[in-house]
């Protein structure tokens, strides 16, 4: 696998704290996002790149196994020992002794492993006639257009010599922490928990079912009124801005944010705070034209 120096994708240092981290992605997520680069290949590239970074970054475990196996850190490898913890997968023994020649690891190992682009985390265990079900929990990172229309997740699965492959199913409108059980897929035929992580996006802010966002506008579009196109997650759309606004005035787009906890078909808002755009350089024409307003106490 190639070598990919994550902290130089971001722009951070090798000890940057988890705090440098975000500011740091978010700042390059806002310039690359594709909603704001349609079209452009290269920008698309780039956000995918930014993303692969901050995923691996922005989690303790994966990171410290960057940090030490550089190129090889999600390489598969012998999980944790009963109880353990390794790369995020916890397993948890109910109604049966872990003690003895050989414990628990004689029966069950655990393989954690997975690919940057997302998430494949394949999970071994081996069954004997006399294993107690056991549960098993993992970590699976959403993007917010994931959150929108749901999403899917290819797991592989071994079994002694045999290995499958098993597709999950998570549901549209899913919450951080939510837990998606998937059945009889844990160790000696206990279950598999799905524990869900929103990942953070550079242009919106989750708010229960309602998504937050700050947009900019010309100086003269907030002054006299006008147009401004606003990202969602399904594109740009046009709202009018009523002349003399004041600054930062929220607009609702109604049903523009995520699906409704326990309404179906029905979905939360987007509130889009509009900023006035100032001016940074003016020409010899504004700056005249601004003295003009200065002189008439505007």
């Amino acid at each position: 696998m190639e070598y990919k120096d994550y902290y130089k994708i971001l722009g951070v240092a090798k000890n940057a704290s988890e705090k440098e981290i975000k500011a740091a992605y978010r700042k390059l997520a806002r310039k690359h996002h594709p909603d704001l680069n349609q079209n452009n290949k290269q920008a698309e590239a780039r956000f995918k790149e930014i993303n692969e970074a901050q995923q691996v970054l922005s989690d303790p475990e994966k990171r410290r196994r960057y940090d030490q196996l550089g190129a090889d850190w999600d390489k598969v490898r012998p999980g944790a020992g009963v109880g353990g913890r390794q790369g995020g997968f916890r397993v948890h023994s109910e109604g049966f002794d872990v003690g003895g020649a050989g414990g628990f690891s004689d029966f069950f190992r655990t393989f954690f492993g997975g690919d940057v682009g997302g998430f494949e985390e394949t999970f071994t265990r081996a069954r004997t006639r006399h294993a107690a079900p056991v549960e098993a929990e993992q970590d699976v990172e959403l993007h917010l257009d994931e959150v929108l229309h749901g999403a899917s997740r290819e797991l592989s699965i071994s079994e002694g010599a045999h290995s499958r492959r098993v597709e999950v199913k998570i549901p549209a409108g899913v919450r951080e922490g939510s837990r998606v059980r998937v059945a009889g897929e844990g160790g000696g035929g206990g279950d598999l928990y799905l524990r869900v992580k929103i990942a953070p996006h550079p242009l919106f802010e989750r708010r229960g079912d309602d998504l937050a966002s700050r947009v900019k506008a010309p100086l003269s579009t907030v002054v006299l009124g006008g147009e401004v196109q606003v990202p969602t997650l399904e594109g740009l759309v046009g709202i009018k801005i009523p002349a003399g606004s004041p600054a930062e005035r929220a607009f609702r787009l109604r049903g523009k944010g995520l699906p409704r906890q326990g309404k179906r078909g029905e979905r939360g808002d987007l509130l889009a705070s509009v900023e006035p755009l100032v001016p940074t350089e003016l020409s010899p024409r504004e700056q005249e034209l601004f003295e003009e307003l200065k002189r008439l106490g505007r």
